[in-house]
This record gives structure tokens, C-alpha cells and sequence, in this order.
């Protein structure tokens, strides 16, 4: 980037497909991966830096990649002092982060220099890394915002140590706390779930004294997953942040142990950033605890959507300000509680159902390890919500069984009337929901 470049990134656990479709969008000239990863620009025809050189000729024989150099020896090169440096201003696009497409079609968000900057400012502001030393432990992807603010960018600029794992594993994790006297450790939902859940064994085998923090993000928690972690990991304190790609990752947060026992909450605005709940159907913003859309405006918001005007037209507003598309409340102190995405809500007869409700209510059932909620169309009441549920190993929960606990617990409007067991909740790297999946899953019968 300090050259020039725009970098975009992608998901290595995508197919051939969704990298080409990327490809196509954003129109790269050159591709750095992995050896491992090689393969999946074969049909891309895009010039290659090998990241390690450490892939034999036999598996390069086998690829069609135009391999042009190796990243290692490149770093060896002495850089030429007669090179021209392009002219960078802050205004320039720096990045290309394709939004997570939770509820559609994935899209390039066009971030600058200057929102990278308030970006890492606002971060290393955040951790107040000049306290005390911290050691922080990277769970997340770096392809994906998150991992971007929290490590690739903002936390190396402030100088902080981090632990660098290859990729996600639950006991890889759980040893390097140990092993490297981590103190800090970012999480999303999924794996906060998967500790408090096995909370019994993990402290029996594993040495998590060294740890003080966590930092949670990507979807909201429940005041019962909140307390439960409290309760299974004493001394450890929680927190939550909320941001988008659209906001450089950036938006609202809980940054001290008082502001983190509010429970439910996304925190305080961001250093920089202005908000306002405006009511979605009519655009007039509403006051304090009043339910409404979040709408976002700062230097860390976006420029847009890469060659998308319809896409950034309907996102920004011609002042500046964001619709987040995230249905939130604003309490008289300032703290942001989010209620659930807007266009996630399920219109049964004309009442809005949150799936996130239902789905914190559902996680407090013993014998339920994850879940999701999802609007199943019906002719009569629109739609109504449907369960995929994933049984703790040895249950026999019935669906039954799940529609009868919500129901003594919701209104009737809210209630669950169909109910999936599955194996497994897909979800994005930051740990959503990817419902339009499970939608087109529940449909596909119809």
C-alpha cells in the first residue's frame, strides 16, 4: 500500500468459482498465496508471488500458474534508490474488503488511506497498550476486517507482541495462552459459545491464568452467553466491539470493565465517529431508547462500493452518513444495543421477529451447542421463524422439545413453529450467521 498498491483480499477456504468471481470484480494484476493455496488461481491467469518457496516442482508442474517470483527472495533483493514513487494522497484507495454478503451478494468496500489511519489511531487508542505489556493472541482471519484492524494493521503499528497461529484450532489456541503468557485474546461468537460450553474441561487442561481479556465482535452477545462466560472464567474480562467493513472495522465499543457490564451492549461510539437511530421507513432519527437503524459517520467510513453506484447510492447518504442496515437502540448514556439486522427481521403478520432473540433464548437450553433462526415463508402469516438446531452430543432433544421451551418463554407471535437439526451452523469468518444459506436450504423442498 505505501507504493501505491490496492489490496484485496479473499477467503482461502473459498472455491475456484467465488475467487474467480472475485477476480473478475476487482480486476487484480498480481496474486500473492501459499503454495497450498496455488491451485485455486489456476483458471485465473494472474501472475503469482509464492509466499514460501517451500512447494515442490512436482506440485508446480502440476499447476498452470505463472509463477513470478518468490516473496523470500524478493526480500533479499536491495531495492532500486532510482525507482519512481507514485504520488499517494489519503484520499487514495488503499484497500478492497469484500463485505461478508450475509444477507446477498458480496460486495467490494473501497477504503482509503485516510480511513485506515483514523483506523489505526482509534485502535491504538482503544487498547491503551502504553499501560501495560500485552501480549495478543490473533484468532481471527486477516483477510477479514477484524483481522485487518486488530493485527495486520493496528496493533503491529502500535508496536503490541502477537501471536500468530497458521490457522484456527480450538487446542492449538487454548495451548498458545499458555505457552506464550497471552493476555489478550479477540474472539467471535462461535468460539466464546464453544468455551463457555466446555468451560469444565478446557480449565482442567489447559493454563489460562495469564489471560485478562476478551474482546468480542462480529455479532451481538446474549446477556446469558455474557454471564456465563463471567461465571466460567472469573477474573477474565469481556468485552464487545462493533464495527462493519463499511466502517473500517471501526464503530462502537466497550473499552473498560464498567463500560463491559452493560450487558447486551455494542458500547460507546468510537473516537471520531458520530451516530443516530433513524427510523427506517420515514428517516427521522429518534431519541434515546428507541428502536430504529444505526446510521454511522466518521473518517473511517468507506468511499463505497466498487463499481456498484446503486449499491453506495443506497448505503451513503449524500452528507456522508452510512446506513448500517443493523436495527439498534441508543440508551440515555450513549451505548449502543443491537437489536438484530434489518433485513434479517421475520414479518409474521405484520409483528418483527429478531432472530437474535430467539436464537440467546435457544442457546440457554442444555442440550443445544449452536443454532440460528431463519424466516420460513407461509401463505397465511407471511413468515414465521424455523430452528436449526445442533444437539449437544447424546441429546435427544425433539423439536417438540424446542418449540415448547420458546414458547413458554416469547410471545406468541415470536414463537418457533418449525425446527431442522443439522450439524453444524454455517457461518462467515466473523462469525455470522450466513442465513441466506440456511434459507435457500429450507426453501429448496418447497
Amino acid at each position: 500500500m505505501s507504493i501505491g498498491a490496492i489490496i484485496t483480499t479473499t477467503n482461502p477456504l473459498n472455491t475456484n468459482r467465488e475467487i474467480n468471481k472475485q477476480i473478475a470484480n476487482s480486476k487484480p494484476v498480481l496474486a500473492f498465496t501459499t503454495p497450498d493455496l496455488v491451485s485455486k488461481l489456476s483458471d485465473s491467469k494472474l501472475p503469482v508471488v509464492l509466499i514460501r518457496s517451500g512447494c515442490s516442482n512436482t506440485e508446480l508442474a502440476k499447476s498452470t500458474v505463472k509463477i513470478v517470483n518468490y516473496l523470500d527472495e524478493m526480500m533479499k533483493t536491495e531495492p532500486n534508490r532510482n525507482r519512481i514513487k507514485e504520488r499517494i494522497t489519503q484520499d487514495d484507495t488503499a484497500t478492497l474488503l469484500y463485505s461478508s454478503g450475509t444477507t446477498g451478494a458480496s460486495k467490494g468496500v473501497i477504503s482509503s488511506h485516510r480511513n485506515l489511519i483514523a483506523m489505526v489511531q482509534t485502535v491504538i487508542g482503544r487498547f491503551q497498550l502504553e499501560d501495560a505489556n500485552q501480549t495478543f493472541l490473533c484468532t481471527v482471519p486477516m483477510f477479514h476486517i477484524y483481522g485487518l484492524v486488530a493485527f495486520a494493521t493496528g496493533l503491529i503499528a502500535s508496536g503490541a507482541t502477537i501471536v500468530v497461529l497458521p490457522k484456527f484450532e480450538m487446542n492449538d489456541m487454548l495451548s498458545a495462552i499458555g505457552s506464550y503468557n497471552v493476555t489478550y485474546l479477540p474472539l467471535v461468537p462461535p468460539i466464546l459459545v464453544a468455551l463457555v460450553n466446555n468451560a469444565d474441561q478446557i480449565r482442567l487442561k489447559y493454563d489460562l491464568r495469564s489471560l485478562k481479556s476478551v474482546l468480542c465482535g462480529g455479532a451481538p452477545l446474549s446477556k446469558e452467553l455474557t454471564e456465563g462466560f463471567m461465571e466460567k472464567y472469573p477474573g477474565v474480562v469481556i468485552m464487545q466491539g462493533y464495527g462493519l467493513t463499511e466502517t473500517t472495522g471501526i464503530g462502537a465499543s466497550t473499552d473498560t470493565v464498567e463500560e463491559s457490564r452493560r450487558y447486551g451492549t455494542a458500547g460507546l461510539l468510537s473516537a471520531n465517529m458520530e451516530g443516530k437511530i433513524v427510523d427506517p421507513e420515514t428517516g427521522i432519527a429518534l431519541p434515546v431508547n428507541r428502536t430504529g437503524e444505526l446510521w454511522l459517520k466518521g473518517p473511517t467510513v468507506m468511499k463505497g462500493y466498487f463499481s456498484n453506484p446503486e449499491a453506495t447510492a443506497s448505503t451513503l447518504d449524500s452528507t456522508g452518513w452510512l446506513r448500517t442496515g443493523d436495527l439498534c437502540y441508543i440508551d440515555e448514556d450513549g451505548f449502543i444495543f443491537v437489536v438484530d439486522r434489518l433485513k434479517e427481521l421475520i414479518k409474521y403478520k405484520g409483528y418483527q421477529v429478531p432472530p437474535a432473540e430467539l436464537e440467546a433464548l435457544l442457546l440457554t437450553h442444555p442440550e443445544i451447542d449452536d443454532c440460528a433462526v431463519i424466516p420460513f415463508p407461509d401463505k397465511d402469516v407471511g413468515q414465521f421463524p424455523m430452528a436449526y438446531v445442533v444437539r449437544k452430543n447424546g441429546s435427544n432433544l425433539t423439536e417438540k422439545g424446542v418449540m415448547d421451551f420458546i414458547s413458554n418463554q416469547v410471545a406468541p407471535y415470536k414463537r418457533i413453529r418449525r425446527v431442522a437439526f443439522i450439524g453444524s451452523v454455517p457461518k462467515n469468518p466473523s462469525g455470522k450467521i450466513l442465513r441466506k444459506d440456511l434459507i435457500q436450504l429450507a426453501t429448496s423442498k418447497l
